[in-house]
């Protein structure tokens, strides 16, 4: 697969909806993710990422406009241990909640399928970074719908069992804009991953249309000790 540049591909997409990038960043020596949010209604366009214990949770911006919490309030990021998960909706609770219980991430997201948003019918994108005694892996996962029929759910997992400094993958939702939204098709795109975080971090954020983007999340881990830094942008502030 070849390597394409995750600023043009952002750039020349109006829509890819809810993105998670992961990977390793140059120098190797963090395990690096991301993950976007953008919205073209007032209702999901009226939100922020907040911190919530060493994950985030999305919260309305201004709550008094808050229409509908179903499928836009849901804790994209939490952590257990040494796995870091982050996904596009609720799963994210499903996934932490199985791998308590012993069940690996594939497993976990069995028990569940795309959005029922039809007719968009919204995939479930979700990806877990483990960093644990100076070793990484990471997987991603995406649950959509056989093109467009609601009661077809197919669901792909990868798995990167030995992630390449300066590579990651890029995963979202939506093939652009569109009515119905198109959804996401083939693997995840493989991607460079640089070694800071501040400069990926306004990448991304400069690189997702300005009237659709919603809310960034950003964090490098340390492969060496788990320690992390984070950043988050709301375009509501």
């Amino acid at each position: 697969m070849e390597r394409i540049s995750l600023e043009k591909d952002l750039k020349g997409n109006s829509y890819p909806g809810r993105g998670i990038v992961i990977g390793r960043s140059a120098d190797g020596t963090k395990a690096v993710t991301a993950y976007f949010i953008m919205g073209r209604s007032e209702n999901s366009r009226n939100r922020i990422f907040a911190e919530e214990g060493e994950g985030i949770r999305t919260e309305a911006f201004d709550p008094s406009k808050l229409t509908d919490p179903s499928l836009i309030i849901y804790a994209p990021v939490r952590v257990l241990g040494p796995d870091t998960i982050v996904t596009n909706g609720d799963q994210t609770d499903t996934i932490y909640e199985g791998l308590q219980k012993g069940l690996t991430f594939e497993r976990s997201l069995t028990t569940r399928e795309f959005e029922p948003d039809a007719p968009n019918y919204t995939p479930r994108i979700s990806g877990i970074l483990h960093v644990e005694n100076g070793t990484y892996g990471y997987m991603l996962s995406i649950l959509k719908s056989d093109n467009g029929r609601p009661e077809s759910c197919i669901r792909y997992t990868f798995d990167y069992a030995a992630p390449v400094a300066g590579e990651g993958r890029f995963i979202h939702t939506y093939q652009g804009d569109g009515s119905p939204l198109p959804s996401f098709e083939g693997e995840p795109k493989r991607v460079e991953i640089p070694d800071d975080i501040d400069s990926f971090t306004e990448m991304l954020w400069n690189s997702l249309n300005n009237d659709n983007k919603v809310s960034l999340f950003v964090r490098f881990i340390s492969i060496a000790d788990g320690t992390y830094e984070t950043r988050i942008v709301n375009k509501n502030q």
